[in-house]
């Protein structure tokens, strides 16, 4: 058949007819445009920055900031306008920042109490900074949703991570608006999570290599943690998903099925390509992102080429509704 053969029966977009509203076929597959993000973009697209400039990234999440050197004392005004910028952007992103172990330390201390990990070693000069490590004898397993240490009765506030080696190709890092990820839900399921509870365990991550004397220590150190299903932001004042695939265990008072089957659809939230934001890591790229909006993912696509990282925590307060 030649193209003169082909009859056309269309005479405008096929979407045209299905309005600006998303669809589920089926199978359960979601399609369309995701409507909510809208004012939040605007929003983001509107703001004005007094000490640094700024490129907006993804639609609700993510800015690269440049006019800024993280090596420097910097003002309290300037940090408080960070402050500022990584509540709004969720994740904000730095190029050409040369830290030592002790800079980034100490930018990260402007921001709070720093966190020392017990589960992943440190960079030895600096036992505040994780040191990622990566190679062909140690492979990336950070290729997960999740947000860092919910597992803490305090989790982190936020986290500054500083690439020291990168490969050429892959090593990316993605970030999903977990603002979004809630709002997008509909009123009905909203309205089911209010009051719930999850259980967050440190051991469905870390409790694979630990003799079962060692293990016991550290759940006692570290006993099972309970936070809301969704939270409250205490900078922004914001409801955002706070459930996570590596940490979360269970929801208090369902049952193992009805638990599961709940957060797995939770979970799937933050695969939703509309509410991430993906940077591509050079040498001395540093990413400083709001542990408690975003969550992240490591692409683990780089093996066996070496891909070193640094990271520095910042304590956050007990996460509530």
């Amino acid at each position: 058949m030649t193209s003169t053969d082909t009859e056309i029966v269309a005479d405008r977009d096929p979407g045209a007819h299905l309005g600006a509203r998303r669809r589920t076929d089926a199978l359960g597959l979601t399609m369309g445009p995701v409507t909510h993000l809208s004012e939040e973009r605007a929003r983001l697209a509107a703001l004005r920055w007094q000490h640094f400039d700024v490129r907006q990234l993804g639609s609700t999440i993510g800015a690269e900031i440049s006019g800024v050197d993280l090596a420097d004392e910097l003002p309290d005004a300037v940090i408080d306008e960070l402050r500022d910028a990584l509540h709004a952007y969720k994740v904000v992103f730095f190029r050409d920042q040369p830290l030592t172990p002790e800079r980034h330390v100490a930018f990260a201390r402007r921001f709070g109490e720093l966190e020392v990990h017990p589960f992943i070693p440190s960079n030895t000069g600096q036992p505040e900074l994780v040191r990622f490590e990566k190679s062909a004898d140690a492979a990336g397993y950070e290729n997960l949703w999740h947000h860092d240490v919910t597992w803490r009765e305090r989790p982190s506030l936020g986290a500054v991570l500083h690439a020291i080696d990168v490969p050429p190709v892959g090593g990316d890092t993605l970030f999903c608006d977990m603002y979004a990820a809630y709002e997008g839900l509909d009123e009905d399921l909203r309205a089911r999570l209010d009051g719930l509870v999850a259980r967050h365990d440190f051991s469905k991550a870390f409790g694979h290599g630990l003799a079962p004397d060692k293990l016991a220590e550290m759940r006692e150190r570290y006993p099972v943690v309970e936070h809301p299903v969704v939270i409250t932001h205490d900078g922004t004042g914001r409801r955002l998903l706070y459930v996570n695939r590596v940490f979360t265990d269970s929801i208090v008072g369902l049952d193992r099925e009805e638990s599961d089957d709940l957060l797995l659809f939770l979970y799937r939230q933050a695969e939703t390509v509309e509410y991430q934001v993906r940077f591509t890591w050079a040498r001395d790229s540093v990413a400083f992102w709001d542990n408690r909006a975003v969550q992240h993912y490591a692409a683990s696509d780089y093996w066996p080429e070496r891909r070193v990282m640094e990271r520095a925590s910042i304590t956050g307060d007990r996460p509530h509704a």
